[in-house]
């Protein structure tokens, strides 16, 4: 079994020869840690390691394990890149420091009362249904300047667009998509790509990549 720091060193060099490639600086690209699923165990030799961003999936999960992780490593940074239910709003801008599937306005909302009452504006990304799948999170791309409209109204911190392209699909023509709308709706950030495609993301415009299987091996 490969040790973490050897896996991340590997991800971070990846990174490193893919910004190279599209002429961009690895230092503008965050490697998210999805640690979804994994226990602190695992989780602590990535710490060690010096990796000091990661995300999850379910807040009810991040409850669990991160809070203590926090305490101890003050500098952490946790990324929301699941799907949010509106009633999770407040324990969301509690746990978070940034969310990654704002998809409705009816979230916008929520996050905006959540954001008030606790005094912490955290930043968002809107998430982009980018291939038109049914089972999949994200607003319509018809729906996106409305969404924009409203998180800029509700003065939530826009960070960028994020989205997962249809699997077993090249992805590159749906990256290249989501660089386009962000460009034309003013926006930087793109958070997309995965273990399995974060260098072709990386070539098209990506700042935040979300590697979860490939520094942490199968799911638990």
């Amino acid at each position: 079994m490969t040790a973490p720091e050897t896996l991340l060193s590997g991800i971070r060099d990846r990174i490193a020869t893919a910004a190279k490639i599209a002429r961009r600086k690895a230092g503008d690209i965050t490697l998210i840690a999805i640690s979804k699923t994994h226990p602190a165990e695992a989780i602590e030799p990535l710490i060690a390691a010096g990796q000091r961003v990661f995300g999850e999936n379910r807040v009810q999960e991040a409850q669990a394990k991160w809070p203590a992780l926090k305490a101890a490593y003050p500098d952490i940074t946790l990324h929301l890149v699941g799907q949010l239910q509106s009633n999770k709003a407040e324990d969301a801008v509690a746990l978070f420091d940034a969310i990654h599937s704002v998809d409705r306005p009816s979230l916008v909302t929520a996050l905006a009362k959540a954001m008030d009452k606790l005094g912490r504006r955290i930043p968002v990304f809107v998430q982009v249904n980018i291939g038109a799948e049914e089972q999949k999170g994200g607003c319509a791309i018809a729906d996106l300047p409305a969404l924009l409209a409203a998180v800029r109204a509700a003065d939530l911190p826009l960070a960028g667009l994020m989205a997962v392209p249809p699997a077993d699909i090249e992805p590159a023509p749906f990256f290249a998509l989501l660089g386009k709308l962000a460009a034309d709706n003013g926006l930087t950030g793109l958070s997309m790509g995965m273990s399995g495609d974060f260098e072709t993301a990386i070539q098209l415009g990506a700042t935040h990549v979300r590697v979860g299987s490939a520094l942490f091996g199968a799911r638990g």
